[in-house]
């Protein structure tokens, strides 16, 4: 099985990613960290050195070689926030594997990244105004892609986790939880 997470910057693909990999007994990896090692530099360099068009480019072999990958192999994904605005990696992203978009809204994205420093794209004068423009770009665009969506909000790490194991064993996709402590509530009544 392979699951790749998309969604906005800072929306928390590889921190969910890793816990999620771990729950499924899978193997995690970060496109963006691939990438780096395939350009040899940060993102943010390769971006201002070669502008987004190159980034793109490279983006999409990336995506193309990991949607590739063994399926035998159990492997989460978690995809760059823009990986859903080539047409080829929606396509697929979303035939190779089982995508989950974590939604986050622009404000709550804001909060988590206005002081950070290593995203090339809320390197601007107005970062909040950067996010909601990213949002209205790329949510169409994740909701197509997405096979299912889970809100953000204010949920723990673990709390999402949990939410698309759910997801995944209703679909399933995978065989219902045999630690109880992973198991939603029910009701007994």
């Amino acid at each position: 099985m392979m699951i790749a997470l998309i969604g906005l910057p800072g929306g928390g693909k590889s921190t969910v990613g890793r816990q999620l990999a771990k729950r499924l007994n899978a193997r995690f990896v970060d496109s963006d960290a691939v990438l780096e090692e395939r350009i040899g530099m940060p993102i943010r360099s390769y971006f201002e050195q070669h502008g987004e068009a190159a980034f793109r480019d490279e983006e999409e072999a990336v995506i193309d070689v990991l949607t590739a990958s063994d399926a035998d192999k159990a492997l989460v994904i978690a995809t760059g926030g823009g990986a859903v605005l080539r047409e080829r990696n929606r396509e697929h992203l979303k035939s190779r594997c089982t995508v989950i978009y974590l939604r986050s809204s622009p404000d709550e994205l804001y909060r988590r990244l206005r002081h950070d420093t290593q995203r090339p794209l809320l390197q601007v004068a107005d970062p909040m105004a950067k996010l909601r423009e990213l949002y209205d770009q790329r949510h169409p665009l994740y909701e197509q892609t997405a096979h299912y969506v889970v809100d953000t909000g204010r949920p723990s790490v673990g709390s999402l986790v949990n939410m698309i194991i759910m997801q995944l064993e209703m679909a399933g996709l995978i065989p219902p939880s045999s630690n109880p402590a992973d198991a939603p509530a029910r009701r007994t009544d």
